[in-house]
């Protein structure tokens, strides 16, 4: 790969009649941004660990990489060579029906770009029902509804939009353009994306279209899900003790969980591109179950009940730090209490670790990235993700600069989850200027 953090900034080629082209061609194609993220969220991939449903949606996508000229490059994971023995390989998924697909747009040697998005999407069964059809892509007020409307089908037809508009403009580049949409990135899966990076789709960038507010974020969180089951006497007939039930275990878990944050804010540090965050170091209890709903279920005290505690951490935290500050705050928790845990609770670790990651904000990817903003009147700040993502593959696993950019939304991972469609339109106008200063553009003469 070329040294990128040594070349200058390019200017826009000199040519500011191109990006006003290039501008002017993307205008008018603006309906086939709306209406490619409309037959994405028509289609459903819902990862469904340790299964998924992406194949169709993923066949949907080759065929309008067709269209552009290319070749789509369809494959599962799994036969990529080198990807169970990767120490960041996550086993007990299956992607018997769950391809990756790449494409690549040839150049001539120059700075070369990943424009990468995961097709997954969580379930669109949620506690709380949808208003729109959570596969209808139903438009109202600005907003397009569907699951995986904003996260990140959104991001996956920018990355188609770019493609159509340089293929429409008949335009050559100096630079690779590679577009990857992958399977199982939700649920801190990222074996799709480590997949294409070990079957050679690497570049000098990388820019993941996951939904941002219109922020530049060159940093993720990292984060961990942890699962718990609280054990103790139930029924009906009281056996005298009155310590000790699931539910007051609960109860005490839950009073406890703010501490948790507190004393992780107290001792660590907060990075810079989490200044502003209003839970620097979020923790919260994302599930309580003790059985199903309903009248199959007979009226007495749980003997048992399951949680899931979710809680992120600092991109330049290490999982051992973070798993010594959980297990510090988990036995003091549980310590404070005897009379309630009696029966100590079991704690399951259902996913990975997810690192978090970070580069620095006057590396060329960002800078060239706000002057791409600010040259359709953007000014986007530089913020970190509030999330976990598989960004950390590129920056950690293979040195390869990248950030995310993306439109703003709602509702991510909730019932009527929704992307702002102007929001949308504007995000995808930088990324293709992004593309024309970074790889360099051509067109035939107009």
């Amino acid at each position: 790969m070329l040294d990128v953090t040594s070349q200058p900034l390019k200017p826009e080629s000199g040519a500011p009649a191109l990006h006003e082209y290039l501008d002017d061609t993307f205008q008018r194609m603006r309906p086939y941004l709306i209406q490619t993220l409309e037959e994405l969220v028509r289609i459903p991939s819902e990862n469904l660990p340790p299964h998924g449903n992406e194949r169709a949606c993923q066949q949907h996508v080759a065929r309008q990489l067709e269209t552009f000229g290319l070749t789509p490059d369809v494959y599962s994971p799994r036969d990529v060579s080198g990807l169970e023995t990767h120490p960041e390989y996550w086993p007990g998924r299956d992607y018997g029906d769950r391809p990756n697909v790449n494409a690549v747009m040839r150049g001539r040697g120059g700075r070369s770009l990943v424009l990468s998005g995961h097709i997954d999407t969580v379930p669109a069964d949620t506690p709380v029902e949808w208003s729109h059809p959570p596969f209808g892509a139903a438009t109202d007020n600005g907003r397009l509804y569907g699951r995986g409307s904003w996260d990140m089908k959104a991001g996956v037809a920018m990355n188609l939009m770019v493609l159509r508009v340089l293929h429409e403009a008949g335009a050559s580049l100096g630079g690779d353009l590679t577009f990857e949409t992958v399977v199982d990135e939700e649920f801190g899966g990222v074996n799709g994306t480590l997949a294409a990076r070990l079957r050679g789709y690497t570049a000098d960038a990388a820019i993941i279209t996951e939904p941002t507010h219109l922020k530049i974020c060159p940093a993720q969180r990292g984060g961990q899900v942890i699962h718990v089951e609280l054990r103790g006497s139930g029924g009906m007939l009281s056996p005298g003790e009155t310590s000790g039930r699931v539910t007051e275990q609960l109860a005490h878990l839950l009073a406890a969980v703010p501490a948790f944050a507190r004393e992780r804010e107290s001792r660590v540090a907060i990075h810079p591109y989490y200044a502003g965050c209003a839970e620097p170091f979020a923790a919260w209890i994302t599930n309580i179950a003790t059985g199903s709903w309903g009248w199959t279920q007979p009226i007495t005290v749980a003997e048992r009940c399951r949680i899931e505690l979710y809680f992120q951490t600092m991109p330049d935290e290490t999982r051992d730090e973070a798993h010594a500050d959980f297990e510090r705050w988990w036995s003091a928790t549980l310590d404070a209490r005897p009379d309630l845990f009696r029966i100590r609770p079991t704690v399951h670790l259902p996913m990975r670790w997810l690192p978090g990651s970070s580069m620095a904000s006057n590396q060329p990817l960002v800078t060239e990235l706000q002057g791409a903003a600010r040259s359709v009147g953007l000014d986007p700040g530089l913020e970190g993700l509030d999330a976990p993502s598989d960004m950390y593959i590129f920056q950690r696993c293979f040195q390869m600069p990248a950030l995310m950019w993306g439109p703003s939304g709602g509702n991510a991972h909730q019932a009527d989850e929704f992307v702002d469609i102007e929001s949308l339109v504007q995000a995808a106008r930088v990324l293709l200027q992004m593309v024309h200063r970074w790889c360099g553009v051509e067109v035939p003469a107009r």
